[in-house]
Order: C-alpha cells, then sequence, then structure tokens
C-alpha cells in the first residue's frame, strides 16, 4: 500500500512538472512563433536565444503588486483563479501520455487514473472552468470583467453541445468511455480515429479553440473592446493563475484530441523502445498547440454576432448530421 501511494505521488508531480513547465514555454513558443509570422524576432534577451523568458515572467509577476478594488467582492474575486485553474490540471489526471513499462519489475500504468469512464471524467472537468471566468467577471465591479464573463458563459453554451457530439461519432466506433481503450484500438496510422472521423476531428478542433476563448474566439477578453474582459481587474499572481489556466486548457484539449484522433502514444518503434511513446505523445500535442498558435497570427477576431451564427447555424447542425451518419453506418 505504502509502495502504491509512492509511485502515485512521483507520478503526480512528475505530470504537474511537466503540464506546469508546458504552459511556461507555451507561451515562449506563442512569441516566437507568431515573431516569425510577422517578421519580427521575440524574446532574445533573457538567457540563450530567449528560453529563460519565461522564468523571467514568472519572477516578475510573484513580485508585483496584488491590487484589490474597492468595490470587489472580496471571497469571490479571491476565489475566481483557483476555481479557473485546477479544473484545468485536472484534466490531466486521465490522460495517458505513454505506454505501460515495467520498473524494477513492477508494471507502472503511465496514467495518473485508468478510469473507465475517463471521457464522462474529461467533458465534466473541462466544463467546470467556465465557473471561475463567470465569478471572477461578477466579482471584479467592473463592466468591462461583466461583459467578459457573460460573453465567455454565451459562448461556452454555443460551442459546448457540438464540442460533445464532435467526440460521439468516435465513441460510436470505438464502444469505449476509457481513454486507454481508445489508444489500444489505434495500433497503427490508418487505425487513427482522424480517418474515420475527419468531420469530427475538424469539429473538435473548432470547438476546442472556442471552448478556451483562443482567437479568432477570444471574445470575452477582446482587448479592443474590453481592456481584458473577465481578468481586467486582476494583477500578480491572480492574473497569472488565469493566465496559467488559459495555457493549461489548451494543453488538455490538446491532449485529449491526440488521444481521441491521433492515436495518443502509439507511433512507429514504441514497442522496441517504450520511452518513444512519450516521444510522439508530446510530438502530437506540440502540433496542436503549433495550430492554435498559427490560428491567432493568422485569422482576425468574430464579430460577437458572427460567433454565435457560427456556433448554432453551422457547427451544431453539422455536429448533429456527422452524429446521425456515423450511428447509421455502425448500426449497418
Amino acid at each position: 500500500m505504502l509502495e502504491m501511494v509512492i509511485i502515485t505521488l512521483l507520478k503526480i508531480i512528475a505530470v504537474l512538472a511537466v503540464v506546469l513547465t508546458g504552459c511556461a514555454y507555451s507561451t515562449y513558443l506563442e512569441r516566437k512563433v507568431v515573431a516569425a509570422m510577422q517578421h519580427r524576432i521575440g524574446p532574445s534577451y533573457a538567457g540563450p536565444y530567449g528560453l529563460l523568458q519565461p522564468l523571467a515572467d514568472a519572477v516578475k509577476l510573484m513580485f508585483k503588486e496584488d491590487i484589490i478594488p474597492d468595490n470587489v467582492e472580496r471571497w469571490t474575486y479571491a476565489m475566481a483563479p483557483a476555481i479557473s485553474f485546477i479544473p484545468a490540471l485536472l484534466t490531466f489526471a486521465v490522460v495517458p501520455f505513454g505506454m505501460d513499462m515495467t520498473i524494477f519489475g513492477r508494471e507502472i500504468k503511465m496514467v495518473l487514473s485508468d478510469m473507465n469512464v475517463g471521457v464522462l471524467f474529461v467533458f465534466a472537468i473541462t466544463s467546470m472552468g467556465i465557473y471561475g471566468i463567470v465569478l471572477a467577471g461578477w466579482s471584479s465591479g467592473s463592466k468591462y470583467s461583466l461583459l467578459g464573463s457573460i460573453r465567455s458563459s454565451a459562448q461556452m453554451i454555443s460551442y459546448e453541445i457540438s464540442y460533445g457530439l464532435s467526440i460521439v461519432g468516435v465513441l460510436f466506433i470505438a464502444n469505449t468511455l476509457s481513454l486507454s481503450e481508445l489508444i489500444a484500438q489505434q495500433e497503427t496510422i490508418l487505425d487513427w480515429f482522424i480517418f474515420s472521423q475527419p468531420v469530427g476531428f475538424l469539429l473538435y478542433v473548432t470547438c476546442a479553440v472556442a471552448e478556451t476563448n483562443r482567437a479568432p474566439f477570444d471574445l470575452p477578453e477582446a482587448e479592443s473592446e474590453l481592456v481584458a474582459g473577465y481578468h481586467t481587474e486582476y494583477s500578480s499572481m491572480r492574473f497569472s493563475m488565469f493566465f496559467i489556466g488559459e495555457y493549461a486548457n489548451m494543453l488538455a484539449v490538446s491532449a485529449v484530441g491526440t488521444v481521441f484522433f491521433l492515436g495518443g502514444w502509439q507511433g512507429p518503434f514504441t514497442e522496441q523502445v517504450p520511452i518513444l511513446s512519450f516521444v510522439w505523445f508530446f510530438v502530437k500535442v506540440f502540433m496542436f498547440m503549433f495550430v492554435y498558435i498559427w490560428l491567432r497570427a493568422t485569422f482576425p477576431r468574430f464579430r460577437y454576432d458572427q460567433l454565435m451564427n457560427f456556433g448554432w447555424k453551422i457547427l451544431l447542425p453539422l455536429a448533429v448530421v456527422n452524429t446521425v451518419v456515423t450511428g447509421f453506418f455502425v448500426v449497418l
């Protein structure tokens, strides 16, 4: 029992360290990629090639003054960043990030909790992050923050249905709610569900971008209209928790998308060299993250009525048709 507890704690520490480091260097990646697309240099002073810029940002935010405006609802204002931040990290509890390995004669599962209803857990947890945004906007006592939170809640309702339906086709084909079993059914590249569910994949990517409030669907924090939206009145480490939560959400939906559509950690030579399973998993997640950044550097922000029309009149009917057609062929 003690051995199991120690192994689990070590896995939790390792996953948290990797995810938080990934969040930090996602900001570096975004700055560098967008800079290259806009013919700029990006971070270059803090460390070689600017590689220490995330550390410099973290130190700066820690020493910033934590300003609390007079007209906020203090308890809710203080809790909102944590409510937004924690669910993003909890998602990684059920994501298999490598093939099971034998270490010191004991088989170790490369997942914190191999739940047989992992899919339901992921969607239940990811839908909770919106509460932090709504509470932050309401408790800040600012019209900009309130408008940002209202936009975010309306946007979440518009895209959550299509987001859920985008993976129903995969569940019809795989006939399981276990993320580990989904990966096991995608042994070769031709078995990847992206080929049997291309429409579902496009729906998932689009809805995931909207779900995480990223460009071109970043209406809740539209700088040109709402200053910074729901986190306008936040500073110091409270602001950084929103910031880390956003990038953790991006990593989470990228990891889940990798499991659903790109075979998870499956890849060439993983049976011969098990450590390669981690490499393949990280490469696929990196591809998702690159698409996120590419979209930000390429597309202008949607107008709000365009966003609602796109969610209800295009994505939802397409998701329903994809689900019905997939179900028809599965039954046949």
